[in-house]
């Protein structure tokens, strides 16, 4: 199947839809394609979100800007941080008339716009999306970008897994909001983010950044993927013998309760939540109660043990480099929108679920929409095209038998445990490295799929690739700053004060680029 259109937009989260929305709304035909199914897929549909939302109020923008700077390595841009609170200002008082979203209102009527329940939110994004005349293809996964002869991005390819055959899409400008990377840990939602867009992009010649910001682990129930951390605010943490774990906590907490589960479970109670926050703790996250009913836990008085599993950049911070308001990246025609983008601009080194991610998806998509609309109204529509995607598609070298099972499974042993990725060593993060570099050569040689099988391969690939940008990026910041913290530099540098670029395939890269006010 062959499609025409002026933007393609990959993705179906929030930054997704907000992208195809503002592309048509600036006239232009738009084919949205996503992995899942529009509306349901990603981390947002599965949850309730805290959002970005502060009235244009001097006071309050001036504390919602310094709130997060220190926390984040003072790498955040306060240009970036003002232009994203007025977007999603805009943006979701839009969401609450056009689509008559219904939010509670205070004791004093006032509408409270903080916090979207995730299902509803995307349930009504998908069905703006489609009245504003965008073709949605469920179920279709892109597989690979396509560039025109000037190295412009001019479309992509895929695969319909409900229909069983391959699709493209000749474009004027693509945009990027396919999510970030979380190694198919099974946290909640996350499953169909394993970094694709970050590969796709990166094999046009796109650059990345932060993605040393990249350890994000989110606490949940033992044996299940609810990881919604903000009610473990609550938490006390216990050893398996009853004695309370001294330091852990859910914030500023985490590396203690990841030293300790390497050699002993760790348990919690929700016991500091008085009945008044117990009662607006259901109402607020009803999911995140349902394992505990299902498994008849009180969280609030029965103590249950708990794990962290890995969320990448998801709850993290890197991903593709932009390089304009617009979210244009270091390639014509491509944008990137939400977290397949670095968030850096707006919380440096450290962001975590909801808040800040919510605002970005919805500004950064915004953005990318209406800035691909007129890249692609620029260039026209009949560029002759190629294919842009190599390893899993294009093997370098003769076929072999690779096993795409057995290469997931080594990049999830070197990015999974938490003495790897969690509690950084610069020793540990070069064997790592050696392990990945190994794999990556396997797959980039080796490995040749089609049909169904392309998306799988493509996704080992791009969590190779992810992996070693983030250890590459990593190694490279040689101090702990935001989220990137090192066992072995446990200082903060102020000659360091720099973001970290990186890029390349065969050969990865990273370098520092200045901040600039």
């Amino acid at each position: 199947m062959t499609l025409t259109a002026d933007v393609l937009v990959a993705g179906g989260g929030p930054a997704a839809t907000w992208a195809a929305l503002k592309a048509a709304e600036e006239g232009a035909s738009v084919v949205l394609a996503d992995k899942g199914y529009c509306g349901t897929s990603g981390a947002t549909a599965s949850v309730g979100t805290g959002v970005w939302y502060v009235p244009p109020e001097e006071k309050a923008r001036e504390a919602a800007m310094a709130s997060r700077e220190a926390l984040g390595g003072h790498l955040a841009d306060r240009r970036w941080m003002a232009r994203v609170l007025d977007e999603t200002y805009e943006r979701v008082n839009e969401l609450a008339e056009a689509g008559r979203y219904p939010f509670p209102t205070g004791p004093d009527g006032t509408p409270l716009r903080n916090g979207l329940q995730g299902p509803e939110y995307m349930r009504r994004q998908r069905i703006r999306v489609k009245r504003a005349g965008v073709t949605i293809l469920d179920h279709s996964p892109v597989t690979e970008l396509l560039t025109a002869a000037d190295g412009s991005v001019a479309g992509a390819a895929g695969y319909r897994r409900q229909a069983g055959r391959s699709f493209e899409v000749r474009a004027g400008a693509v945009v990027l909001a396919t999510g970030g990377c979380a190694f198919l840990s099974k946290a909640f939602g996350c499953n169909v983010n394993t970094g694709d867009g970050a590969l796709l992009a990166a094999e046009t010649g796109a650059e990345l950044s932060g993605m040393e910001f990249s350890n994000a682990y989110g606490i949940a129930p033992e044996h299940t993927s609810v990881t919604k951390t903000a009610f473990y605010n609550y938490a006390t943490f216990y050893r398996a013998g009853g004695e309370v774990l001294e330091g852990a906590a859910s914030q500023g907490g985490r590396s203690v309760i990841a030293r300790t589960l390497l050699s002993e479970k760790v348990f919690c109670k929700l016991d500091q939540a008085d009945d008044a926050a117990q009662r607006a703790m259901r109402l607020a996250q009803p999911n995140f109660f349902l394992p505990f009913d299902r498994l008849g836990i009180n969280p609030f008085t029965d103590p249950f043990s708990v794990t962290l599993l890995a969320e990448g950049t998801v709850r993290g911070t890197g991903g593709i480099r932009i390089v304009d308001d617009g979210c244009a990246t270091t390639v014509p025609g491509l944008y990137a929108a939400g977290d397949a983008a670095t968030r850096e601009l707006i919380c440096g080194g450290f962001t975590g679920g909801g808040s800040h991610n919510a605002a970005w998806a919805i500004s950064s998509g915004s953005w990318a929409g209406r800035s691909a609309a007129r890249f692609a109204r620029a260039v026209g529509r009949g560029r002759q095209v190629s294919a842009a995607g190599g390893a899993g598609l294009r093997p370098t070298g003769t076929s072999a038998n690779v096993d795409v099972v057995e290469v997931i499974r080594t990049v999830q042993a070197e990015v999974l445990p938490y003495d790897k990725n969690y509690l950084r060593h610069g020793d540990v993060l070069r064997t790592a490295l050696k392990e990945l570099d190994a794999a990556w050569d396997s797959v980039r040689s080796g490995l040749h799929a089609e049909g169904a099988g392309l998306v799988p391969a493509r996704q080992a690939a791009a969590m190779v690739a992810h992996a070693r940008w983030m250890y590459t990026s990593a190694l490279a910041r040689d101090e702990s700053r935001g989220m990137a913290r090192r066992l072995d530099r446990p200082g903060l540098d102020p000659a360091q004060h720099h973001r970290i670029t990186s890029g390349g395939l065969d050969e990865v890269w990273a370098r520092p680029e200045e901040v600039t006010a």
